[in-house]
């Protein structure tokens, strides 16, 4: 998920191929090319744990060379603009050594001390470790693979994929609006894997190329998860980060979604008229057999029609997703334009532990509803958790990077020594010089919640000195995050899926730079735009 697989860029897979029956009924072969580019040989790139681990080792070295210091807070806890003074540490070579050894641990369930700052898992204060972020992790984990060995999902898309076969413009952008309404939601990635083995028969059906069948499921759900509205993997993880509420910008996001969407389904449904009325001007070309598959596929069987328990998890699902937008947006602020306007007392006002509560008990109506049977549920219920322990370990270790810091009295350091970048910088460039800054960043920490729970400690307070809104901040990280994972060779869901779709990386490449680059624009538009009127 998105936003993801970790659910970023090298986390858990989800078991995507296995959830979805099109992979069963006709997986397009390994080719004789190796789309990855390296043959098999050669540099493979860390995954995310090990990258963060490195890192962990590279800031606790840091920490022994940058001058110690803290910023004064108000009372929310931000850092005043221009109070900033050097303060010795206290911590001797044992106690950074202990710090090291106790990241982790201080990562999930730390505490911070009420009078000294310092976060240990024994002190009295308040949790500074992500525990509820890495509970919610786990929870909507389980529903979702739940949700998924339904069934429910894979026969919906499969369906709607029949009953549009002979209206191809059409099956495009039907496939790639839910699939980006899914990654918007809940940074659906790693699932689409499961469906290049309907998708890719039923494009060469209708006469497009591979490449068409490629960008409808990587554009449609990557451009989902880049304009993530209340993706818990993306925008939860950086608002949690930021000490914001999730529903903060959702507007603005909200407005990203439906403008690029429709862009990058318009530039795919373009690239696929043109391909079906000259063949020639394919950037994937035809492997033997492609152009027959028109006659082959045309009069496919129709898949089995949606029972009614399908249905009602289909229903529950999206049931789920509206309330979980609806508890975690901040209605009297958003309704008034007053962002200290006190809450409406129907707000539920909901943050992790509740969201984590809601899909622990979304996972087991949906078990009820489908009668799984007592074994089978919990089994599913298990296997879900796990495959997204790797995601939840990576927001720990991130976490535990920044109790690094804290204890030894460098974030503030930090922050301080870019704070003169956020003085003077009018807003709207303030907010693109955000979303620069995280490309880079994005690609060297492979993890989507890696990388929010990294950085956002130090993006937040510096959007307070530059007067710009840190929802501003989280859309922009989060649009950078998004925008890489359109191509960077690091992410599963690429290599994998021009694997599956036996397009060569370069011939993809070729085919979404265009995109890349309008997409860019438009992002950079958005955020400055966000950042005047905040």
């Amino acid at each position: 998920m998105g936003g993801a697989e970790d659910p970023s860029r090298n986390g858990a897979s989800r078991n995507a191929g296995s959830k979805s029956g099109a992979s069963e009924r006709e997986a397009p072969k390994s080719g004789s090319e190796d789309t990855s580019g390296n043959g098999g040989r050669g540099f493979t790139f860390p995954s995310a744990l090990t990258v963060l681990a490195l890192v962990t080792l590279l800031v606790w070295v840091i920490a022994f060379f940058v001058p110690s210091g803290r910023y004064e807070r108000d009372a929310a806890g931000a850092p005043r603009q221009g109070t900033y003074h050097r303060e010795p540490s206290g911590l001797g070579f044992l106690d950074r050594l202990t710090d090291l050894f106790l990241s982790p641990v201080n990562g999930l369930y730390g505490v911070q001390d009420r009078e000294t700052g310092q976060v240990a898992p024994d002190a009295v204060g308040e949790l500074y470790g992500a525990a509820g972020v890495f509970l919610f992790v786990l929870a909507i984990g389980a529903f979702i693979t739940v949700v998924f060995a339904t069934g429910a999902m894979d026969r919906g898309i499969g369906r709607l994929a029949h009953r549009l076969r002979e209206r191809g413009a059409l099956l495009i952008v039907g496939v790639m609006l839910i699939f980006s309404l899914l990654g918007t939601v809940e940074g659906f990635a790693e699932e689409t894997l499961g469906f290049y083995g309907l998708i890719v028969p039923l494009m060469l059906a209708l006469g497009y190329d591979r490449m068409v069948a490629t960008g409808t499921i990587i554009l449609g759900a990557g451009i989902g998860v880049l304009c993530s509205t209340v993706n818990p993997f993306a925008t939860g993880v950086a608002s949690s980060a930021a000490d914001i509420s999730l529903g903060d910008g959702i507007v603005l996001r909200a407005a990203m979604w439906v403008v690029l969407t429709a862009v990058t389904i318009a530039y795919v449904v373009r690239y696929a008229r043109r391909v079906r009325a000259r063949p020639e001007r394919s950037l994937s070309g035809f492997l033997p057999g492609d152009r027959g598959r028109a006659e082959v596929r045309a009069d496919a069987a129709e898949p089995p029609p949606l029972t009614g328990t399908h249905k009602a998890v289909l229903v529950t699902v999206v049931l789920v997703f509206a309330f979980m937008i609806f508890s975690v947006i901040p209605w009297a602020s958003a309704l008034s334009g007053d962002a200290d306007a006190a809450p409406y007392g129907w707000e539920p006002g909901w943050s992790f532990p509740q969201l984590a509560a809601l899909f622990l008990c979304a996972a087991i109506l949906v078990g009820l509803l489908t009668r799984m049977g007592e074994q089978r549920f919990t089994a599913t219920f298990v296997e879900g958790v796990g495959d997204f322990v790797s995601p939840a370990l990576v927001i720990v270790l991130a976490r535990g990077v920044t109790v690094l810091m804290n204890n030894a009295k460098i974030t503030d350091t930090v922050l301080h020594s870019i704070e003169g970048a956020a003085m003077g910088v009018p807003s709207a460039p303030f907010s693109i010089m955000i979303f620069v800054v995280n490309l880079p960043l994005a690609f060297l920490i492979p993890s989507t919640s890696g990388h929010a729970t990294l950085a956002m400690p130090i993006l937040a307070p510096l959007a307070d000195f530059a007067g710009v809104s840190r929802a501003v901040v989280v859309t922009a990280w989060q649009a950078a995050s998004g925008w890489m994972n359109l191509w960077v060779p690091t992410t599963a869901v690429i290599m994998g899926g021009i694997s599956l779709a036996r397009v060569g990386y370069d011939r993809y490449l070729r085919f979404a730079a265009p995109l890349l680059g309008l997409l860019a624009l438009l992002i950079a538009g958005f955020v400055a735009l966000g950042a005047v009127w905040s």
